[in-house]
């Protein structure tokens, strides 16, 4: 098995940058490079959807960039402990109808010795938002790595 470093157990500086990894690896909307940082059993509840698995992973992410175009993504580390990460998010997309929406959300994620994500429990709530109210435009910019993204 190759490992998917940083590894567990995470320190501030690991944890941070597992958090920018997701980050940009999700702001690809490629779901099969996305499903690589997931082990091949991982559990995931992503608000009232559970999905077991690396095939169900892609198939759910090919879904959602299909409902969620111009999806883009800010995940910020709010904790972590041993294999443990949780996170905050915001992300920005733009449905099929035309309407522009910002998600907020809480992710906990759990780790394998091999720094496969095995578990994660997202809730999500959404807000519509007219387009001049964006403020998430493609991925974060490398000199804003690290820094927390205003809650509104």
């Amino acid at each position: 098995m190759t490992d998917r470093p940083p590894l567990p157990p995470f320190t501030r500086e690991t944890a941070a940058r597992k958090v920018q990894a997701a980050e940009d690896a999700w702001n690809t909307r490629d779901p099969h490079k996305v499903a690589l940082a997931y082990s091949e059993d991982s559990v995931w509840r992503n608000r009232d959807t559970f999905v077991t698995g690396r095939d169900e992973i892609v198939a759910f992410l090919t879904a959602k960039w299909a409902r969620e175009q111009e999806y883009a993504l800010r995940k910020d580390l709010w904790a972590f402990d041993g294999n443990r990460i949780a996170v905050r998010f915001q992300y920005e997309s733009l449905d099929t109808d035309g309407q522009w929406w910002r998600s907020y959300g809480n992710e906990l994620w759990e780790f394998d010795e091999h720094g496969l994500m095995t578990r994660r429990e997202a809730s999500i709530n959404d807000v519509a938002i007219e387009e001049k109210e964006r403020r998430i435009f493609g991925p974060r910019p490398e000199a804003e790595h690290g820094r927390s993204f205003p809650l509104q």
